[in-house]
């Protein structure tokens, strides 16, 4: 990143832009196809009550919030502060759309890595890998000590966290998204430099992740079972040579098929994979 970038980045504006930036990446991963289990423009995916229009309206009932938690980053608000802007968040998208969670895992992980990007800019740095991950652990003792309230309804990721001892977005916060830079953004890039086609390299970023991630939302739509199937599934895919072979398209979209009729639907991991894309572009428009 050339110092004129940071500069830029780093005007008053610049909550705007990351909120902007953490919006497109949402939108990217909605119009991602093909994608197992997963709701696009195209179709439902493995959902009878959400589609891509309930997706629109929970992305606009959230831009507000992505510019605010990055603008709580820049000013180093402390956790609590962040935590309030996300709880306000996931209502405002649940009114938005009619009581149906679209993006409540999103609003943990890209609210948290807006709030980085932001305080890494305010302080003049290169929004590196690393430098975001110091961010990140800047809360992993706020986040482990973090109280659940017990009158609330538990998440999916609460509730498959204590059944199958999976960690779930909490748990990859806490070690500042290892599913993040350590697996999605390497096999972005790889692809990145091997394609100049960026929504095959997408799926390329998506299918390591699902071979990989214990998706939380899997395990609580079909048990442990259903994460086998689709992580030794997206393996076989990567191992036929992913989207560097002739057939990608065909063998992606049958293990979308393959998905719905399962009811599988991998969110965590598209939570992770917009938290991906974020990161690059916020890399690459510098």
């Amino acid at each position: 990143m050339s110092a004129s970038a940071i500069r830029v980045l780093g005007r008053p504006g610049n909550a705007h832009r990351i909120g902007a930036l953490a919006i497109r990446s949402l939108h990217a991963e909605l119009v991602l196809y093909p994608k197992p289990g997963l709701v696009s423009p195209r179709d439902n995916g493995s959902h009878a009550d959400m589609d891509a229009t309930t997706f629109l309206r929970s992305m606009a009932s959230l831009r507000g919030y992505f510019v605010a938690i990055a603008s709580a980053g820049a000013h180093g608000a402390p956790f609590r502060e962040l935590r309030s802007l996300g709880v306000r968040a996931e209502q405002r998208m649940l009114e938005a759309t009619g009581g149906v969670n679209t993006h409540r895992g999103a609003i943990f992980a890209l609210g948290l890595l807006a709030a980085a990007a932001a305080s890494v800019l305010a302080e003049g740095s290169e929004a590196t890998d690393a430098r975001l991950r110091d961010v990140l652990g800047r809360w992993r003792t706020d986040l482990l000590a973090f109280a659940v309230d017990p009158t609330a309804r538990p998440s999916h990721g609460r509730s498959v966290a204590g059944r199958f001892g999976a960690k779930g977005a909490r748990g990859e916060a806490i070690s500042a998204f290892p599913s993040v830079f350590d697996t999605g953004l390497p096999a972005l890039r790889l692809a990145l430099s091997r394609t100049s086609d960026v929504a095959a390299a997408q799926v390329h970023a998506l299918f390591t992740l699902l071979a990989l991630v214990e998706d939380t939302n899997v395990i609580y739509r079909g048990g442990p079972d259903a994460l086998a199937f689709l992580q030794r599934e997206a393996i076989a895919f990567l191992t036929a040579g992913s989207i560097f072979a002739a057939d990608w398209r065909s063998r992606a979209e049958w293990l979308h098929r393959q998905c719905c009729i399962r009811r599988i639907s991998p969110g965590g991991c598209a939570d992770l994979f917009s938290a991906c894309w974020f990161v690059h572009q916020l890399q690459a428009d510098a």
